[in-house]
């Protein structure tokens, strides 16, 4: 800290028990001593406290990377599972639709000279729909054994 030799120390012994005597020297070198040991502390908990002050703001700049990139990983996963949802809507609509197109009755040709077939009073079997409960059922989303079972109640 200094860069003080032996020899160095020798004369600064010789002069302080020239000055300061015999006597009181040793109460001296012991309030030197403890003065010295006050400031190490001193000056080894500043660096302790510089340390962890770097310590904590590393920490923090961590914190808020991770945090960062905990924000940006559930956008994207929102971003895919709203993208998933719409997918999903569309294909629903689409097959909606085409079964609606698809139960629709299609009148015969007129050509054919043919008349469609008219309703006999006849109750359909069990477990079966009639083209009203089967559009029912498409427009309602509902399962077959729910749309019989309701109508029939």
């Amino acid at each position: 800290m200094f860069d003080i030799g032996f020899s160095e120390l020798m004369v600064i012994a010789v002069v302080a028990l020239i000055v300061i005597g015999p006597e009181r020297l040793p109460k001296v070198a012991r309030t030197l001593g403890h003065l010295f040991g006050r400031m190490q502390r001193y000056v080894n908990d500043v660096k302790a406290d510089i340390s962890r002050e770097m310590e904590l703001d590393e920490l923090r700049k961590l914190q808020t990377s991770m945090q960062d990139a905990a924000r940006s990983f559930e956008r994207s996963v929102t971003q895919e599972v709203n993208a998933t949802e719409a997918e999903l809507q569309k294909i629903a609509q689409e097959a909606n639709t085409m079964a609606a197109e698809n139960l629709a009755p299609t009148p015969p040709p007129a050509s054919a000279g043919i008349s469609p077939p008219a309703e006999t009073g006849v109750a359909p079997a069990p477990g079966e729909l009639t083209a009203a409960e089967a559009s029912a059922q498409l427009n309602l989303e509902l399962d077959p054994s729910t749309a019989s079972s309701e109508k029939r109640a």
